[in-house]
């Protein structure tokens, strides 16, 4: 039985933040230079210079400035949070000197905890795994996680839960590019390694600087997972979120893409929207009171290198050429990225502001589609648009994208690139007022990282990607800057071929609007992923419809699709003005409007009641709950999925306490119960009248 109002400070963490404070030589901190291993920022190499504090809220930030072996200017950040006993910390390490520097190397984090019974949980990462969860006992097992292709959050995830005694501790990397983890315990000793950049054996150029990723030790005083969820939940939400403009939370909110509502080609959601398609859709989706938060406008919205349009003229030439790629996507959104302008046979003159100040004037918001870490056609984005071929990295060994087509991973380390690229998107994003950025990458970025730096010359390993990375930090920080100028929103949506971007540095500015390209399969795969990802990462998003592998009409949701999508994102698919179906219109009312009224639940306390299930196994139930410990209030959402034969399925409520008397309310039906905690906690019992069958029901303490 959980206690319901938590306090999450921890004065033991405290206390092992003000030691490290007055002694910055046993900072977990270690790397090699020039063949000797440092630990620490302490001793005769470190010659200390000054530091900062700041106070911001519950967070305390101090940062260290020394010269290291009068070489390198090396600068330590640790952030404090006193609500949660959480620590993070990061270094930069910079050549101010006019000549090279010796080698740097094996930047890493280690830790140590003590405390029987050491077990390890979290969930793997998207792409092949689907956040599918693990839990692995220390006591004979060795752990080596490795993240070794660009996208940090595809087939590992680096989060980490870490139960040991009586206690635990939330560990997180924050990069967005390569890293590595392990973990192994000897009796009651447990050690965690972790580093980002692992190859990285480089020195530092007159003027180069690189930092290290961000690492988090968020400590817990109980060991039980729906606490250390709800602790980690809890910080996550109040220090790694973003937040709005003037400071307050960012709320839950709707999107719509309108490509399957115009008749034209598209392709996965892309390519077909045009400046006289989207007035009749959002005009009706206002008429029909279905309005949503942000219009999405996804790929395909920029001229071809060559000035062409990508838009396909013929509708079956472009399906057949999509059926038989790689030949004849020249035409896709694939093949055409790197311009960022848009094309003017789709949106002539000024007419794509025209859509997005009629959105502003109706209580909308726009979002479009980038990806600034792949360009294509090198030849003519050079002559009509002014880029230096030099800027793009390919090798030839491995430059097929996935439908065949040459894949140029853009420099974005090398400062004319980056300047070049930026200006581009910020002139878009300014001159049109687009609220959001929405950026991709569908690129095997680290294959073609490690190749430029085999051009760099000797001993340059792993330095393409520091760069890289560092700078898309950068990046987002200038265009929530530029986006915020005008009133639009101080976050990103983060999106890297689905969920392959969702470190935790990357998401302090950013929101997975689709936490996978999963969450457009079955309800089974949604409802698989919440019970895993949204531990992790509570805000959000899922689609409306099964989309990739339709048991129905195209188009068409129904109650269970979208309360199995009810997420702190709502990607509402649907047609609006395109053969749609009038009843989806009834569907779609009921769902935004039930969604809004769970909302406000979403970002509170979770629970799982049920055992995880596979992707694909549509025979089970899964059940789980929002609540607010201040209220005491909640949702409890139950599925019965397509093959599930059974009619009864029973839960224990944790959250449920002694002594108090519980109401549970249906939605459907309103019909209303009074329990006691004692035996909620100990079993409920949810009945179903058939399969595919989606239960919600309120629940609240009562006197």
């Amino acid at each position: 039985m959980q206690d319901m109002k938590k306090d999450y400070s921890n004065e033991k963490a405290r206390q092992k933040y003000l030691e490290l404070i007055e002694s910055p030589e046993k900072i977990p901190m270690h790397f090699v230079y020039d063949g000797k291993e440092y630990s620490g920022f302490g001793g005769e190499a470190f010659r200390f210079t000054g530091s900062e504090k700041e106070r911001n809220g519950e967070k305390e930030t101090t940062t260290f400035f020394y010269e290291f072996n009068e070489e390198l200017t090396v600068s330590l950040t640790l952030n404090y949070y006193n609500d949660f006993g959480a620590t993070e910390w990061w270094v930069w390490f910079e050549n101010k000197k006019n000549t090279e520097s010796k080698v740097l190397e094996h930047i890493e984090t280690r830790l140590g905890f003590s405390g029987n019974y050491p077990v390890l949980k979290g969930i793997f990462g998207d792409h092949v795994n689907q956040y599918r969860p693990y839990s692995i006992p220390l006591e004979k097992n060795r752990v080596d996680f490795c993240s070794d292709h660009g996208h940090a959050t595809h087939i590992n995830f680096p989060y980490f839960n870490l139960e040991y005694g009586d206690s635990g501790v939330m560990l997180a990397i924050g990069w967005a590019g390569t890293w590595n983890a392990k973990f192994y315990a000897k009796g009651n000793e447990t050690t965690y390694n972790a580093c980002a950049v692992p190859t990285l054996k480089s020195v530092l150029k007159p003027g180069e600087k690189v930092r290290s990723a961000s690492f988090l030790m968020a400590e817990y005083q109980k060991r039980d997972e729906d606490y250390a969820t709800n602790y980690w939940r809890s910080f996550y939400v109040a220090h790694i979120l973003p937040k709005e403009a003037d400071g307050s939370p960012i709320k839950p909110f709707s999107t719509c893409c309108l490509a399957y509502d115009t008749g034209l080609p598209h392709s996965d959601g892309s390519i077909s929207e045009h400046y006289y398609t989207w007035k009749p859709s959002l005009e009706k989706m206002i008429e029909e009171d279905c309005k949503v938060d942000f219009r999405w406008v996804d790929a395909g919205w920029y001229i071809r290198p060559d000035l062409q349009s990508a838009t396909p003229i013929d509708l079956a030439k472009h399906l057949e050429d999509v059926n038989k790629r790689p030949e004849g996507h020249e035409k896709d959104w694939w093949a055409s990225t790197g311009t960022w302008e848009f094309d003017p046979k789709k949106w002539p003159g000024k007419t794509f502001l025209e859509s997005t100040e009629f959105a502003r004037a109706n209580g909308m918001k726009t979002l479009l589609w980038f990806e600034p870490e792949r360009v294509n056609d090198l030849e003519n984005l050079e002559k009509n648009f002014g880029y230096n071929p030099e800027w793009a990295i390919c090798n030839e060994e491995i430059k097929k994208g996935p439908w065949g087509a040459k894949v140029y991973v853009n420099n974005l380390g090398n400062q004319d690139c980056y300047e070049w690229t930026i200006n581009r998107i910020l002139k878009t994003l300014k001159e049109n007022k687009i609220e959001m950025y929405r950026e991709d990458n569908n690129s095997a970025s680290a294959k073609l990282w490690d190749y430029l730096d085999s051009l760099d010359g000797e001993n340059r390993i792993g330095i393409t990607e520091c760069k890289i990375i560092q700078r898309r930090y950068e990046m987002w920080d200038t265009i929530i800057e530029c986006t915020t100028s005008y009133g639009g929103c101080s976050f990103v949506d983060s999106c890297c071929a689905g969920g392959g971007r969702n470190d935790y540095e990357s998401l302090k500015r950013g929101i997975p609007l689709l936490r996978s390209d999963s969450d457009r399969r079955l309800v089974a795969h949604r409802l698989a992923m919440t019970t895993s990802f949204n531990k992790w990462i509570p805000f959000c998003g899922a689609n409306t419809r099964e989309k990739l592998y339709p048991h129905l009409k195209h188009g068409d949701s129904d109650r269970y699709i979208f309360r199995a999508s009810y997420l702190s994102v709502l990607n509402v698919d649907s047609q609006f003005v395109y053969n749609p179906d009038p009843k989806n219109f009834d569907v779609l009312r009921e769902g935004l409007k039930e969604w809004k009224k769970v909302a406000p639940y979403i970002l509170k306390d979770f629970y799982v009641h049920t055992p995880w299930h596979q992707q694909t196994d549509t025979t089970a139930f899964t059940a789980f709950s929002f609540v607010d410990p201040e209220t005491e209030k909640g949702v409890i959402f139950a599925f019965s999925q397509e093959k599930c034969e059974r009619q009864k399925l029973n839960i224990s409520l944790p959250y449920a306490e002694s002594g108090k008397m519980y109401k549970i309310t249906d939605e459907d039906t309103g019909a209303e119960e009074i329990l006691s905690g004692d035996n909620l906690s100990y079993e409920y019992t949810i009945k179903f009248s058939d399969k595919r069958e989606a239960r919600l029901l309120w629940i609240e303490s009562v006197k």
